[in-house]
Order: C-alpha cells, then sequence, then structure tokens
C-alpha cells in the first residue's frame, strides 16, 4: 500500500455536551418518512457494508447508505424540499399534514404559488421536482460558477433558472429580496432571523435517511454504528441526521465526525471557537454542495453539543473518496459517488495511506471494533466533473 500525506486538519470539540435535540429526533423523522412513502417511486436507498475496506482500514465495519439512488434525482436533498413544501402547503390552505399526499392536493386544482430558492444543485432540483409534481411555479437561483449540467437538471423539470455572479450566501440574500417584491414563497434551506420554519422542516426531512439506515441495520442484523462521519456545508443535512441517531441510539453513544472542504469551513471553524464564524470569499472547492461559508443557525447548537470532531480538508481528500468508493476492493459494491458525496470515504481512504496512520486512527478512535457509517450524499449530478476526477485525475495523487 502506497503512502501519501493529504491535508486534513482535525479539530476536537471542547464544547461536547452531549445531548438529544427537542426539534430535530425521531419523532420528527417518522412522521417526514410517512409523507415520502406517500411519494410516487418511493423506496429506501441500498446501504451498503463495504466489508474488505473495512479490513483495509482496520475497523470492523464501513456502511455507506447510497444516495444516488434517491427518486430518480441523485441525491438526497429532495427528501428536506418536498417535506416543507408539503408542510408549507398545509400551512397555505390549511390541510392536515398527517394525511396529505401530493397526488390529492393536484387533484384539488388550487391557484398555482411560485415556489422560489438558492441552490448548489441538488436542493433546487428537488424544489424544481416537487413544484412540477404538484403544478406549482418554481424559480431556482444559483451562484457564479454553477455548471450547465446542474441547470439544465433544474429547467429540464420546468423550473426557471437563474445563475447570479456572486457566491451562495449574496445569492441567497438576493433570493430572497425578489421573492418578497414578488409575492413568491422561498423554501430555503438555512435559515436566518425570522426565517426558521422552512428550513427547519427541510431538515427533519432529511433525517428520513437515517430512519432508514437505522432499520436497514437492523434487519442486517449489524450492531449500531460506534462512529459516523457526515459532511458538512451550512450544516443542515448533519443536523438533521445526527439529531435522529443521537435520540434512536442515545447522547454520546456514537462518535460524530463532521468533514468539511477547506475553503468553506464555517463549521471547523466555529467548532473551534464555540460560536458561529462565518467565512467570506470565493469559496471555490470541487464539493459544490458544501461551498457554504455561513452555519445553518437552527442546527449548529445540536452540532456544537454532539460532534466529537471536526474535519477541514483539502479538495483532493473527496476526489480520493469519489475513486475509492467508485473503484472498490474486490467483492465490495461499487458506489457512484459526487465530489459532494464523497468526503466521508475520502478521510477514511486518506488515513489508510497516511504515514501518520496510526495516529489518525487513535485520534478519531477507531479501533478494529469499529463501525462507520457514511452518507454518500449525492451520485455524480455533475457527470461531466465526475469524469474529470475519476477518470483524468483531476486532484488527484501525485507521487514523487
Amino acid at each position: 500500500m502506497s503512502q501519501f500525506e493529504l491535508r486534513m486538519q482535525i479539530a476536537d470539540n471542547a464544547h461536547l455536551q452531549p445531548q438529544r435535540d427537542p426539534v430535530f429526533n425521531a419523532d420528527a423523522a417518522r412522521q417526514a418518512r410517512r409523507f415520502h412513502r406517500t411519494l410516487n417511486g418511493y423506496q429506501p436507498t441500498p446501504l451498503h457494508s463495504l466489508d474488505n475496506f473495512a479490513r483495509a482500514l482496520g475497523v470492523d465495519k464501513v456502511l455507506v447508505k447510497d444516495e444516488s439512488q434517491r427518486f430518480n434525482l441523485n441525491a438526497f436533498k429532495m427528501l428536506g424540499g418536498t417535506w416543507a413544501v408539503a408542510q408549507l402547503l398545509c400551512k397555505i390552505w390549511q390541510l392536515d399534514i398527517a394525511t396529505f399526499s401530493f397526488a390529492a392536493f393536484r387533484q384539488q386544482q388550487r391557484p398555482p404559488l411560485t415556489l422560489a430558492t438558492t441552490t448548489d444543485g441538488n436542493h433546487g432540483r428537488g424544489v424544481a421536482w416537487a413544484a412540477k409534481a404538484l403544478g406549482q411555479h418554481a424559480v431556482i437561483y444559483m451562484p457564479k460558477g454553477s455548471s450547465a449540467a446542474r441547470v439544465k437538471h433544474i429547467t429540464d423539470l420546468g423550473a426557471e433558472c437563474i445563475v447570479t455572479d456572486m457566491n451562495y450566501d449574496d445569492t441567497v440574500r438576493l433570493t430572497l429580496r425578489h421573492a418578497r417584491q414578488k409575492g413568491w414563497h422561498m423554501v430555503q434551506d438555512t435559515a436566518w432571523e425570522g426565517y426558521e420554519e422552512i428550513p427547519t422542516w427541510i431538515m427533519q426531512g432529511y433525517a428520513t435517511l437515517a430512519d432508514e439506515a437505522v432499520e436497514q441495520l437492523d434487519e442486517l442484523g449489524a450492531a449500531p454504528p460506534t462512529h459516523v462521519l457526515l459532511q458538512a456545508g451550512v450544516g443542515a443535512m448533519a443536523a438533521g441526521v445526527l439529531g435522529y441517531l443521537v435520540d434512536h441510539y442515545g447522547p454520546g453513544s456514537l462518535r460524530a465526525v463532521l468533514v468539511e472542504p477547506e475553503r468553506a469551513d464555517c463549521l471547523y471553524r466555529s467548532g473551534v471557537q464555540g460560536e458561529i464564524v462565518n467565512v467570506g470569499g470565493e469559496l471555490n472547492t470541487i464539493m459544490a454542495g458544501l461551498a457554504c461559508g455561513e452555519p445553518n443557525p437552527l442546527g449548529w447548537p445540536l452540532l456544537r453539543n454532539n460532534v466529537h470532531h471536526f474535519i477541514s480538508c483539502e479538495d483532493r481528500v473527496a476526489a480520493l473518496g469519489m475513486r475509492v468508493l467508485g473503484n472498490p476492493l474486490k467483492g465490495d459494491r461499487a458506489i457512484v459517488s459526487g465530489e459532494s458525496g464523497a468526503p466521508g470515504m475520502g478521510v477514511l481512504a486518506a488515513i489508510v495511506h497516511h504515514p501518520q496512520r496510526h495516529q489518525l486512527m487513535q485520534r478519531l478512535r477507531l479501533t478494529s471494533d469499529s463501525r462507520v457509517l457514511i452518507i454518500s450524499t449525492e451520485g455524480d449530478t455533475d457527470p461531466q466533473h465526475y469524469r474529470e476526477v475519476v477518470w483524468e485525475g483531476k486532484d488527484g495523487i501525485s507521487h514523487h
């Protein structure tokens, strides 16, 4: 096995106080999942056990939840967008969420509303999908540098897509201004003062995937995970999923590790400080879905209380994760994972090859008994970039 060293800064959380969360928990997840089951084509995404990679790393299990199989949208994000849109329509039209379904709503033929959001790609695709399924309008804004493929995914669903000349966080502010002027309904997956209800629903919707994973582990007869690696942009998925796991398995019972790109590591910096730190500027990382500089304030308290380690890593870590998942050891399942789906696996693969492997394993408390859960949150949502990394060696490892 060759050795090489990729940049990963690890910060232990000095503010750790494991505890359940009143908002992001198993009850909220089960309510969302009941609704998701009513959607046409719903089924749990696969959970794969990569036993040969686990052996190479020196742990008991490495389990990967493959969200590229989520409907035909290639990413987990629509779980949040659809649940929030369902809740929003129930609020506007005074319907009962416990019996709400998209199919029944369409038959009522109410006047359409316009849903607006900012996205790096996957969330906007989910909102556009929901709008189309419901006969509503959608206007989706994207930050500067968004790929043509990601734009096309959204316009193919009948939504209007506007690419700005600003970064993600500034684009959110622009979208909000336009929505207020035009009477649109903003369905955004980050929160700010006075805008908390919809992002809360979105985060609760993400927890459907955690509820599925726990059910799948039980079906496998597997012991509970000892570790979970969660990648973060604003931290909405991480908090939604971790809130469920903490509630289900008990506070402090599994070691949570948060992984971010070093060029947009707002949660890593917040973890070091013990309070929210924003990161500005270009946020240039291949992990497009994680290129966010301002933590979601709704998820932050839960993450501050329950995350054991914050990791800020270079882009090559995510690229390595994409290659390792797509080209597994013999006997393990191949998984197509995009830039923002693969950083968790990238961290584990980088440890396997690291000259200080032993110290890194100790630092994260990885032992021969560890069972590590990873969420591959997206497939090749930008197919050209996926090929550039996996075929052409973009962000590759150079051996001198």
